[in-house]
């Protein structure tokens, strides 16, 4: 072991049981009953993971609102984090970023026509009270990175897992990644492995299994990223757009990767399978950007070689972007942003929203 890994295990791994420990303590707590669980009379279904950040909870949890909308009226319930604003904020067409946090904001654009309500608030419970006084026929709550929440007592827990970031090869906070001890995911109902290789064998399914070993009742499923046709962040680069295609691109053209997400390894790895040069612009989870970080964007598009260039983004970092009074006008025709849709792989039985179903109809909550 190096010696930096060396000092890092001495410094936090004492730390790290420590806090295996308050968090057990914690758990046993709601478990016994110490802590008081709200319980509703509307199925609430959380989404979240036990790793810090970078699983894929907003795409599933869009996912679960796309698939679920016509069966039901949803309510979708956030923290928002590094919003601006504090308790219960509703979104409304009025709604910025600041006030109820990037990814609330990109669900609500995304799903304001379907009637999908949106909201964010810190307190849960308090949330959903407020939501279900708001809308008295909402028929479901999804949650949004709260399987750690348990304040709320859920019909089902979702919880994703990475496949590059497996949760029984990690630690816990800080040495590690791990928000709580691998036994919590005995609370959960369904474990997704997220952004798994596009041809994924039967024996790497297995393997995953075998090293979660589940219980009988909770549900294994594997999910992957597919990445859609680049879509322009502003309407200056409508017209431009129709010239970008990815699969055309040559080692002549150039694309600067700009993201604020947790983890951009797998976008990058796709901007990597087209031809031409990418140079990464990278920033932390949910990065605000300043006056100062658009400067050194533009400083380094400009430095960038190439016969077309374009910024690409992904869609999380939109929000954050399109509304930024410091974007650069004349790059606002040259920046694109990536899609992508959850797919489920075909070694599934059945996809994440039939599951949900089959829970449900299971627990007589279909109406």
């Amino acid at each position: 072991m190096a010696k930096r890994g060396i000092l890092s295990y001495l410094l936090l791994k004492p730390v790290s049981i420590v806090y295996g420990w308050v968090m057990a303590v914690r758990n046993m707590m709601f478990d016994k009953g110490i802590l008081k669980q709200t319980e509703f009379d509307i199925p609430v279904i959380t989404v979240g993971n036990i790793s810090m950040g970078g699983s894929g909870k907003t795409p599933h949890t869009e996912y679960i609102l796309d698939k679920l909308t016509n069966d039901y009226h949803i309510g979708m319930l956030s923290r928002g984090y590094k919003r601006r604003t504090k308790g219960f904020v509703l979104a409304t067409e009025n709604s910025h970023v600041e006030d109820i946090g990037d990814e609330p904001y990109q669900i609500f654009q995304k799903f304001r026509s379907r009637n999908v309500m949106v909201a964010a608030c810190e307190k849960r419970v308090e949330g959903i009270e407020k939501m279900r006084e708001i809308d008295p026929d909402l028929q479901m709550i999804v949650l949004d990175d709260a399987f750690q929440h348990r304040y709320v007592k859920p019909k089902l827990s979702v919880v994703l897992m990475e496949f590059n970031r497996p949760a029984y090869k990690d630690s816990m906070l800080p040495f590690g990644r791990l928000r709580e001890p691998m036994r919590a995911l005995n609370r959960a109902d369904i474990i997704v492995v997220t952004k798994c290789p596009e041809t994924m064998s039967p024996m790497q399914r297995r393997l995953i299994s075998e090293n979660l070993n589940l219980f009988p009742y909770q549900k294994l499923l594997f999910s992957r990223y597919k990445y859609m046709r680049p879509r322009a962040v502003f309407s200056e680069a409508q017209q431009e757009l129709a010239l970008l295609d990815m699969e055309n691109l040559t080692e002549s053209d150039s694309l600067l990767s700009v993201t604020g997400v947790a983890n951009p390894r797998p976008f990058v790895r796709q901007l990597r399978k087209f031809k031409a040069k990418v140079k990464i612009k990278r920033f932390s989870d949910h990065h605000n950007f300043t006056q100062s970080d658009l400067e050194s964007i533009n400083e380094k598009f400009m430095a960038m070689k190439g016969k077309r260039k374009y910024i690409i983004t992904t869609e999380k970092d939109v929000m954050r972007l399109m509304n930024n009074p410091y974007f650069p006008h004349h790059l606002r025709k040259l920046i694109y942003y990536l899609p992508i849709r959850v797919v489920f792989d075909d070694g599934n039985e059945q996809p994440l929203d039939e599951v949900i179903k089959q829970l449900l109809r299971n627990n007589s909550f279909i109406r």
